[in-house]
C-alpha cells in the first residue's frame, strides 16, 4: 500500500487572495487597538479586551504573512 502524497488543506489558487485578506483583517485589528489604547484612560482600559483584540491580531496576521510567503514562493 502507497502512503497518499501530503496535500493542502487549501488550493494553491487561493494564497494570494487569502493573503491579502488575512493580512488586511490583521491591520484593522492592530489599528484598532492601537486607537483603543490611544483613546481610553488607564482606569477604562480592559485588560481582557486587550489581550483578546492583540491575540486575534497576531493570529490573522501570521497566518497572512504565512500565505503571503507561500504565493511568493518562499515555502516555510
Amino acid at each position: 500500500m502507497a502512503p497518499k502524497p501530503i496535500t493542502s488543506p487549501v488550493p494553491d489558487a487561493w494564497y494570494p487572495t487569502l493573503s491579502v485578506f488575512t493580512l488586511a483583517i490583521g491591520l484593522v485589528l492592530t489599528a484598532s487597538f492601537f486607537i483603543y489604547e490611544a483613546t481610553s484612560s488607564r482606569k477604562t482600559r480592559s485588560l481582557v479586551q486587550e489581550l483578546t483584540t492583540g491575540a486575534v491580531a497576531s493570529i490573522f496576521l501570521g497566518f497572512g504573512s504565512l500565505f503571503l510567503l507561500i504565493a511568493s514562493g518562499v515555502y516555510v
